[in-house]
């Protein structure tokens, strides 16, 4: 009776997962999702990893608060990040004129805004850390400014790339920010996350299942496919 029963539920859900697989709108919404979730990486990735390693260099009065504060919006609300960026671009807002409220770039923006301190903190401590010694080293060897700073992004590598995964499983997990600034609209808005809520909701639990394998799926590839290029980046030491 058991066999029975877990046969049954094994085919069931092989004809949920083969239906959402060749559903054009879930294809469309996987599409989507993936164009949210990278673009947003990728620009807080380049706004953060400069501040962070800029953060690290520089010395000024105050500069433990604007640490302590970055610190504080690496754990940032999604909803707050979310509010903030929908009175921002609301039609009294001061962006409310470019009409970007509820469109897939109002969602990369609330993201990019959640991500970025992530990505600048993590890059920071790591430069703390190591910073001095690299340069050092780099100082003894003679070499220049610009040839230091590649020697110390070099060296630190893995943490910036361990940061990067970090802000991308952020982005890909967000449900909160991209709910309010986005509304969740059909054949719009809609990405695997809020949907993944909707159908819980609704009570279609075996399909909001199926699309939180397909959702870990993709981030598994995505990360190992950006871990085998990084690797194959890097050149062999000449010292061994």
């Amino acid at each position: 009776m058991h066999l029975y029963s877990f046969l049954k539920l094994t085919k069931l859900w092989y004809f949920i997962m083969f239906g959402l697989l060749f559903d054009n709108e879930v294809l469309e919404i996987i599409m989507r999702t993936l164009r949210m979730t990278l673009t947003s990486t990728f620009i807080a990735f380049c706004i953060g990893v400069p501040l962070g390693l800029l953060l690290e260099k520089l010395r000024f009065p105050g500069k433990k608060i604007v640490v302590a504060v970055n610190r504080t919006f690496m754990a940032t609300p999604p909803v707050v990040a979310g509010l903030v960026v929908l009175f921002m671009l609301r039609r009294e807002g001061p962006f409310g004129h470019y009409g970007l409220l509820f469109s897939l770039e109002a969602m990369i923006i609330a993201q990019v805004l959640l991500i970025t301190p992530i990505i600048c903190g993590m890059v920071h401590a790591a430069a703390t850390k190591n910073g001095t010694q690299i340069r050092a080293f780099a100082f003894t060897m003679g070499a220049n400014r610009l040839q230091t700073q590649i020697l110390l992004i070099r060296e630190l590598s893995n943490e910036i790339f361990f940061a990067a995964v970090t802000g991308f499983g952020r982005a890909m997990s967000e449900v909160g920010a991209i709910m309010m600034v986005g509304g969740n609209i059909r054949f719009h808005t809609r990405v695997m996350t809020t949907m993944i809520a909707l159908d819980a909701r609704r009570g279609f639990f075996e399909e909001a299942v199926m699309l939180g394998v397909v959702l870990m799926v993709i981030a598994f590839i995505i990360q190992m496919a950006a871990y085998f290029l990084t690797k194959r980046g890097e050149k062999p030491n000449e010292n061994f």
